[in-house]
């Protein structure tokens, strides 16, 4: 093997402590953080359908007000709707009360930047003094939870899960080949026994071939008339099959959602992203079974768009978002939050939804809610955040 290729193969394994691989998670709740890496256009998500200001905005994309047409917006109260990407999907959870939106979310980071807020979001850490790039929210959070089995269902361990708790990461889309054979795998274990590394190389090794042999498994269920899922359908069925039995405290991006041209509104290039994200975490609820009672999806990006749209029929790089909650054992079926009327004079800088929801204090609150963790130990995920308790846990 040429030493790059080995680095290679070694930096995607996961790692884990010894005798950590078999643990099952003390804790009984659940929490899987879905990224929409791009900043997906949160007001076609949850439109504003009592806005006169959102359908002048946006004379060529916006959503249809709610009506008997099965392209229009599901009415969710007197001034919200949902895109009908989601009517089969996430409509019904949110008629449960398993599903709820915050409107307004986001981060007080106002660079627009891809990059720089996507980072600043997965540190949790304040905006202003130095940064820790070794120490993301999530390997925080893992830190104060007893019993926390995280994972990151990703190529390569993201900024959210670094830190000081050893996290492994496994990308499920791409398990059915590994990138190490047997013999490469033999090689690479001979090298480090002996060292430190060598329960954790020896550990990677066997939780990739566990998850390995549970797709083959789903493979040929799928053979005898198992759905036909594909993209994150299936990616969210195979992390609920995992969550469910061990991981507690799951990670996963979802790319896409940069709609500078032709963005669509009913139909079209966006409402074919939310149909396909929609199906997952439709999927995934299903796939959790009891275990769905002690979940929490929450679902999130960098930042929302312009609300106005572009020359270009799509929309630019914004500030305020939507964020999304699901659960078997919510409180929801409702827009929570902080709020207020959608006009022009409500704009942030007269382009974006403002923040009124700061994602750590949100996320704080959840976590204090559905973990029962004390103010020291939030503080600890949190530096210097006050938690919101918007009590949809």
């Amino acid at each position: 093997m040429q030493r790059r290729h080995l680095l290679q193969s070694l930096t995607a394994l996961p790692l884990l402590n010894a005798g950590q691989l078999f643990a099952a998670p003390a804790a009984q709740s659940r929490l899987l953080f879905v990224f929409l890496r791009g900043a997906y256009d949160a007001a076609n998500l949850l439109v504003p359908t009592s806005s006169d200001f959102y359908y002048a905005s946006r004379p060529d994309i916006a959503v249809p007000r709610p009506g008997a047409d099965l392209n229009s917006a599901i009415a969710l109260n007197a001034d919200w709707g949902l895109h009908p990407a989601l009517r089969d999907t996430v409509y019904p959870l949110f008629q449960k009360g398993e599903a709820s939106f915050i409107p307004f979310a986001g981060t007080d980071d106002v660079s627009r930047s891809h990059f720089e807020t996507q980072d600043s979001i997965e540190l949790g850490q304040p905006l202003t003094g130095p940064k820790n790039y070794r120490s993301g929210f999530m390997n925080r959070l893992a830190s104060v939870i007893n019993g926390a089995e995280p994972m990151a269902f990703t190529d390569s361990l993201p900024l959210v899960m670094q830190g000081s708790v050893q996290v492994p990461n496994t990308a499920l889309k791409s398990l059915a080949k590994p990138a190490v054979d047997p013999r490469q795998t033999a090689i690479i274990a001979a090298m480090y026994k002996g060292t430190e590394l060598s329960s954790r190389v020896t550990d990677g090794f066997a939780v990739r071939d566990e998850v390995a042999r549970e797709l083959s498994s789903e493979m040929m269920a799928a053979s005898r008339g198992a759905i036909n899922a594909k993209g994150f359908e299936l990616e969210a069925q195979r992390i609920a099959r995992l969550m469910k039995e061990r991981y507690n405290l799951g990670f996963v991006d979802v790319g896409g959602w940069d709609t500078h041209v032709n963005q669509g509104g009913a139909s079209g290039y966006l409402a074919s992203r939310l149909e396909e994200l929609g199906r997952g975490l439709a999927t995934f609820a299903q796939e959790m079974g009891p275990a769905w009672r002690n979940t929490t999806v929450v679902v999130a990006s960098e930042f929302g768009r312009t609300f106005r749209q572009n020359g270009n029929r799509g929309t630019d790089h914004g500030h305020g978002s939507v964020y999304w909650v699901l659960g078997g054992g919510l409180h929801g079926g409702k827009i929570a939050g902080e709020q207020q009327k959608v006009e022009q004079a409500s704009l942030f800088q007269n382009r974006d939804y403002p923040v009124l929801n700061e994602y750590r204090a949100v996320m704080g609150g959840l976590f204090a809610r559905q973990f029962g963790l004390n103010s020291k130990q939030l503080e600890q995920v949190f530096a210097g955040v006050k938690p919101i308790d918007i009590r949809l846990v």
